[in-house]
């Protein structure tokens, strides 16, 4: 017998026994090998998440790796004892948008693992097995557990059709901006700059391929082809955009507060700026994050600083929120 986090209202939870649910028709059940946590994690904790984008009671966990159990009636036998990682957003397949690839804006409304429906913060997971995306047969699940925020940061790699050659930067040193160091990297620009607020963060962006680091209280250049930005505030905003060339391309993936002073309107026609944004992971990003992870051009471990037990859910979400310059990605072993 495994257990699970049940959240049952904010800031109360327990850990309770878990039974496997049996696939259905079309669905697949996982063992989780390990699972992330994120700020979203936190907010849906501490009841902070906005209304409407979490379900309680609640099973956490929407950022997790594992290895197929079994399989429901309709689904590929071939998938039993491969390693996966799993879409979160349960998309409705049918209306305009899901035809044209962008399931994160399905029509019918959001629903998501981890948030809605119950996620990996348990011994398995049953899900829609279309939402699965195979592993090799060698990869690290640990390292594995990292690739949804990897995926929504392929989305912005690919939104940015950055191109061999050109200049690029990344504001934000998180999960998030370590990953897109790394996509950037990948595509062989001729600069790769990285803008932070924490110098402790020069060494890892020079690892995953950074030619420059830069605070964001420095003198900063203003030539770049295309910048994106993961800090999730409105002066990491204005600063990524302050960094383009004219007619620079712009990703925006962080979420600002409410009511936050943005980007100048003006300053973003006059200049010709084209600015694109990012709210999870199409199929297509999270193909492109498998098919990089595969080939070994991404490296989430070094983003990993501790792992725990699903028993250590309350210290891991104190981690999470600590501001600690010491914590990176925090992982539960179910």
């Amino acid at each position: 017998m495994s257990s699970r986090i049940l959240v049952e209202a904010p800031g109360t939870h327990r850990v309770e026994e878990h039974t496997p649910r049996d696939p259905g028709p079309g669905e697949a059940l996982v063992a989780v090998h390990a699972v992330g946590i994120c700020g979203s994690d936190r907010e849906v904790y501490q009841g902070t998440r906005p209304e409407g984008y979490v379900r309680y009671p609640l099973t956490p966990g929407h950022e997790w790796s594992g290895t197929v159990w079994a399989v429901g009636a309709g689904v590929p036998e071939g998938l039993i004892g491969r390693k996966v990682v799993g879409e979160g957003f349960r998309n409705c397949q049918v209306c305009e948008r899901c035809h044209a690839g962008e399931t994160t804006l399905c029509a019918a409304g959001y629903e998501e693992t981890g948030f809605t429906r119950p996620g990996a913060m348990a011994g398995t997971l049953t899900l829609p097995a279309r939402l699965l995306h195979p592993l090799p047969d060698d990869a690290d699940l640990t390292a594995a557990a990292l690739l949804e925020p990897a995926a929504c940061i392929a989305a912005a790699a690919l939104k940015s059709g950055a191109r061999p050659g050109e200049r690029v930067a990344v504001v934000g040193t998180g999960t998030l901006g370590m990953f897109a160091v790394q996509f950037l990297k990948a595509v062989s620009p001729a600069e790769l700059l990285v803008v932070g607020t924490r110098d402790d963060r020069e060494a890892l962006s020079r690892r995953f391929g950074a030619t420059d680091f830069r605070l964001r209280d420095r003198e900063l250049p203003d030539d770049f082809d295309v910048v994106i930005e993961t800090a999730g505030s409105a002066s990491a905003a204005r600063t990524a955009a302050s960094l383009l060339r004219r007619g620079g391309r712009l990703v925006l993936t962080g979420i600002p507060a409410p009511g936050a002073q943005g980007l100048d309107p003006t300053g973003l026609v006059v200049r010709q700026l084209e600015v694109r944004t990012v709210f999870g992971a199409p199929p297509d990003a999270w193909a492109h994050a498998v098919r990089v992870f595969g080939a070994g051009l991404l490296d989430p471990l070094p983003l990993i600083t501790h792992e725990l037990p699903l028993t250590g859910f309350s210290q891991a979400i104190e981690l999470v929120g600590a501001g600690d310059p010491k914590v990176g990605k925090v992982l539960l072993r179910p």
